[in-house]
């Protein structure tokens, strides 16, 4: 078990014995467990092949997340790689599965209970077509999401059925594939089941179902009035409909069920490879890693004001782009992705995002100044649109010289940080003092206040000393980005600050934001320096605007260092460097019902409340080797660490960390160790601030939005503080029409139910998602929270029919009388490929073979594939996907038991003489 899966361990430890896969005793699978296994299996074979495709080899140093990246990335990751994205996308897979148990528990489609196969089968056929949708217009997030969903609904079908009662053990294909029918289901007046066995059949199932191989599910309910009689119970001890507690169900590896549940596992592990490999061919292979996070470094976005008065602010931030383009184009610093957003007034974006250096440095020097007028602009608009378009965790650098006109989305902006975990660095040039001028409007201290709750720095310079504030950009556009500590004083103080270098950290840098200051840099050999000395012993410092920039030098000590600080006027420390020691972190709640359990929580913690914090710790040779020796939670303001709690060490990194007092203000989670590797100890900070709240939200999706149809959304709202009116609003980053409620009257401690109702237009191209906020906030507006969702809009699916190939000629005379040299002779294939009257072909790659593959325009509706490769290798392979990602695979082996000559023939033909096959489908 992999450091990434804090959520599965999570779930094996405290969970109840009656989740689906649940464990007992440490012998049975878990939903997480089997995700994880398949997940894994295909993330390495598409590396491998990405690998070999790029001409170098895959070798992988062990299995850590690290050392996987690292050998997928290649040769050109050459610098530290971290693990960190990785792990948070598989996080967010495992989460989404969980969450199934939690908001659909009672859901039969969703577990395939009661019968409900058919629709079952459509909530993964729906699934997958979001997914392609969602790949398609890379959004990845929601992509991920959805697949958590819908391999926990997969995988259940072999759990809750009989499928492998029925001697069954492989996957049945066809619930991922709506073009065939499922076949020989029971019908809700079928009786299938005994609830009371006897000597001469002791097998719940009655002998008519199993003979003529009926497919079933049991039913699950908490009254026993949930089944019919006849039927099949789920079994268990939360489920009343079984009078003995017995079912059809194998969670559990419990005895006398030992082969059902290995076999069930089995037939789950290998149906989520086939819906992986069916979502990768629709994807490419690229893109599919893009989704599971795998990528060189961190993403660069840049949200830039166009207004008249930027022309040298956008000259400046066009050089640094190039700047940063130049210098780490094919090293592993080299940004994964680009995204510029321009804002102005009244208008702002689009977003325009790139993997292509030189397509961004295309974009970025059209940019032109011109407009505005009236100072304040569209910032925070700008700000929301890349928020939700960037990838968690991104770097963010936005470009003004004015305060915020859309200060009413401030709010939603906290919100996104919150949920993202996105840094937002701020370069203010202009009148940085000047003040708010109505509550319509904002003031450079929003952008102060937005830059410390992401673990960012508001900067502010003249025009003409730009170009020395944005070298901060090439320090933290980097990979294996780490915080070592992060604080702030208002009002200001002499403080003196500790913090831990280690010997993995490479590019120490310290900043210091802030007005009339003075500090001393302390090393573990008492060696000092002071803001005087610009290049001494231990650092070179450098001073723009309202920033110092302090590079400790690469000789320097490890160990404990120390910063003593002293201004009167607020200021902000930070400390970063570059280092694959690091973690991922989430607040979890636990949730009751018949199957407990604990899920990620979204928005706030609850106050007043023990908080329960997870941790994933990441280092180069995985977690074995590191040990956690303190988990706490800082007040940024002020610096004190809650440790009155408990830290549970789950084992292979993961780390839950139980507070019974949660700071009143905002804080970070701080964390202290020892890599055993380095033989060092280190010290790690998160950066996005967290404050508690007394209110909760909770929402349920399960579904995709269907262009121009009202698209209606539950959710929930409960405090534990003073009951009330609370205020509700809502907001999605695509001005889709919305309707929910403006106030909640509520009852301390009971959830009032609430709909949002949202209708995206009818002219939404598939694959758009959607992020939506809802925020509630208390009639006194002492108390607020928040939830941020993705939503998927998906047209309605009318193709199911994959792309058909057909064999046209084979020329294999060459290789039939050439054995003994194959390098020199060829071998030809030709195919016809058609989508019928489906939405038409869109791409045609070639899978297993080295030959060269072509093919005439894809608008024809018939496509001449045309292959032709050496002797040597006489396997080929090509996928056609269309439009709607239906995956049709064309495949040929010859057999050289003893094949004809070259042929020209038709299929079926074809086949039955060169026992080669065409598939189709996945």
């Amino acid at each position: 078990m992999t450091s990434v899966l804090g959520i599965a361990l999570l779930v094996l430890t405290l969970s109840s014995p009656t989740v689906a896969f649940v464990p007992i005793g440490g012998d049975s699978a878990s939903h997480v467990s089997i995700t994880r296994n398949a997940v894994l299996q295909k993330v390495t074979e598409t590396c491998q092949a990405v690998a070999e495709a790029a001409g170098h080899e895959f070798k992988p140093t062990g299995s850590s997340p690290e050392e996987l990246v690292q050998a997928c990335l290649g040769p050109t990751a050459t610098g530290e790689v971290s693990g960190a994205k990785f792990s948070s996308a598989l996080q967010e897979i495992y989460t989404q599965n969980a969450l199934l148990d939690r908001n659909f528990i009672y859901s039969a489609p969703h577990h395939f209970n009661s019968e409900a196969i058919l629709e079952g089968r459509s909530l993964i056929t729906g699934g997958m077509a979001a997914i392609k949708a969602n790949i398609r217009n890379e959004n990845f997030q929601a992509a991920r999401e959805t697949l958590g969903r819908v391999l926990h609904t997969l995988q259940d079908f072999y759990s809750h059925t009989n499928w492998v009662d029925l001697g069954y053990t492989e996957p049945y294909v066809n619930l991922i594939r709506p073009d065939l029918p499922l076949e020989n289901l029971a019908d809700k007046d079928t009786e299938t089941c005994s609830d009371s066995p006897n000597q001469n059949f002791p097998h719940l199932i009655l002998p008519d179902i199993l003979q003529e191989k009926k497919l079933t599910s049991g039913y699950f309910g908490i009254f026993p009035s949930a089944k019919p009689e006849g039927k099949c119970s789920h079994g268990g001890a939360s489920d009343l409909t079984s009078s003995s507690g017995e079912g059809i169900n194998k969670d559990e590896r419990t005895s006398g069920k030992e082969a059902l549940h290995d076999a069930a596992v089995n037939a789950a592990t290998a149906a989520s490879l086939e819906l992986l490999q069916d979502i990768r061919l629709a994807a490419g292979d690229n893109d599919f890693l893009r989704m599971m996070g795998i990528a060189r470094s961190s993403v660069l976005c840049f949200v830039i004001d166009t207004t008249g008065s930027m022309s040298d602010d956008i000259a400046q931030a066009r050089a640094t782009v190039y700047e940063i383009i130049d210098s780490k184009k094919g090293t592993q610093d080299e940004p994964s992705e680009y995204i510029l957003v321009p804002f102005n007034d009244p208008s702002f974006g689009p977003m325009i995002r790139t993997t292509d250096p030189d397509e961004m440095k295309s974009e970025i020097s059209k940019l032109t100044a011109s407009g505005g007028g009236d100072t304040p602009e569209l910032c925070l608009s700008g700000l929301q649109l890349a928020l939700t378009g960037a990838p968690s965790s991104s770097q963010i650098y936005v470009f003004t010289d004015a305060p915020p006109k859309d200060i009413e989305l401030i709010g939603t902006i906290f919100a996104l940080m919150g949920s993202t975990k996105s840094t937002v660095t701020f370069f203010v040039t202009g009148a940085g003092r000047r003040r708010r001028r109505s509550l319509k409007t904002g003031s450079f201290s929003d952008y102060i206040e937005l830059a410390l709750a992401s673990g960012g720095q508001a900067i502010q310079v003249s025009k003409r000393e730009l170009s020395l504030a944005t070298d901060i950009i090439l320090d933290t556009s980097t990979s294996a980005l780490v915080t070592v500590l992060q604080q702030a004083r208002n009002p200001g103080k002499q403080e003196t600050f500790p913090f831990n270098l280690d010997k993995t950290l490479r590019n120490a840098t310290i900043y210091i934001t802030g007005t009339s200051i003075t500090f001393t840099l302390t090393n573990p050999s008492g060696l000092t320096q002071d803001q005087s000395e610009t290049s001494g012993r231990l650092a070179t410092i450098q001073t723009v605007g309202n920033m110092w920039r302090i590079q400790i030098n690469s000789t320097r000590e490890t160990g404990a260092w120390k910063i003593q600080i002293n201004s009167y006027q607020p200021y902000t420390l930070k400390i970063t460097g570059q280092s694959t020691i690091t973690f991922i972190y989430n607040f979890v709640e636990s949730f009751a019902g018949p199957h407990p359990g604990y899920a990620v929580l979204s928005g706030r913690p609850q106050a007043g409340q023990p908080a329960s914090l997870l941790l994933s710790v990441l280092g180069k040779k995985g977690p074995s080797s590191m040990n956690i020796s303190e988990v706490g939670l800082v007040i940024v303001s002020g610096g004190e660490a809650v440790t009155n709690g408990t830290m549970t060490d789950l084992g292979n990194g993961d780390v839950l960390v139980t507070v019974y007092t949660v700071p009143e203000g905002e804080f970070v989670v701080i964390l202290k160790g020892t890599d055993r590797v380095s033989n060092t100890e280190f010290q790690r900070q998160s950066t996005t601030q967290i404050s508690v709240s007394k209110v909760n939200i909770q929402v349920m999706v399960d579904s995709s939005l269907e262009p121009g149809k009202p698209f209606q959304l539950n959710f929930s709202l409960k405090t534990e503080g003073a009951g009330g009116s609370y205020s509700i609003s809502a907001r999605n980053d695509r001005d889709f029409s919305m309707s929910y409620p403006e106030s909640l009257t509520l009852t301390t401690g009971v959830y009032a139910n609430a709909t949002l109702t949202i209708t995206p237009p009818a002219d939404t191209p598939s694959g758009t998602d959607a992020t939506l906020t809802i925020q509630a906030t208390s009639s006194s507006g002492a108390d607020s929270n928040y939830v941020v969702l993705r939503l998927s809009v998906v047209t309605k699916i009318t193709d199911f029919t994959p792309p058909l190939c057909e064999m046209v000629s084979l020329l294999m005379d060459d290789c039939l009388n050439n054995t003994s040299q194959c390098e020199p002779f060829h071998w030809q294939l030709s195919a016809n490929l058609t989508d019928g009257n489906g939405t038409g072909i869109e791409s045609i790659t070639l899978r297993t073979g080295k030959g060269n593959l072509t093919h005439t325009p894809l608008s024809a509706p018939i496509i001449l594939a045309n292959y032709n490769s050496s002797c040597c290798l006489q396997v080929v392979e090509f996928v056609a996907v269309d439009k709607v990602g239906n995956v049709g695979r064309c495949y040929y082996a010859y057999d050289h038991s003893g094949g004809p000559p070259a042929l020209t023939l038709s299929l079926p033909l074809w086949l039955c003489l060169l026992v080669s096959v065409f598939i189709v489908g996945p």
